[in-house]
């Protein structure tokens, strides 16, 4: 459906779409998930967003000492940091610092395993 009404081509590993921005270092992510990924814990929704952040070091310690609920988790990959967060309203938000001065291959591919 998506692919044929929405015009969303999926990334060769079928596990989303990458639409990449007018500007070269960017893109949106669009992935799907199975429906019962437990990916999103303990959020209780069935999406997340993705936040691209510069220092996400610097953005964590503000957060901490604002009260945000701060998942302790990290994730490092080759094509950036990952951190997660809880907003207000308990939906989990993931946080991703891109490596400094590196072209951006899509994430979804290197993590599959999550699905």
């Amino acid at each position: 459906m998506y692919e044929k009404h929405l015009g969303l081509k999926r990334e060769p590993h079928g596990q989303g779409v990458s639409l990449h921005w007018r500007d070269p270092d960017g893109m949106t992510a669009w992935a799907l998930f199975k429906k019962d990924t437990k990916y999103f814990n303990p959020s209780q929704s069935s999406f997340m967003i993705n936040y691209r952040v510069d220092d996400l070091d610097a953005l964590l310690a503000a957060l901490k000492e604002e009260g945000v609920e701060i998942d302790p988790k990290r994730e490092d990959y080759d094509y950036g940091r990952f951190a997660w967060i809880m907003d207000p309203e308990g939906n989990r938000i993931e946080l991703w610092e891109p490596p400094n001065g590196a072209q951006h291959e899509t994430k979804t591919s290197a993590r599959e395993k999550h699905r």
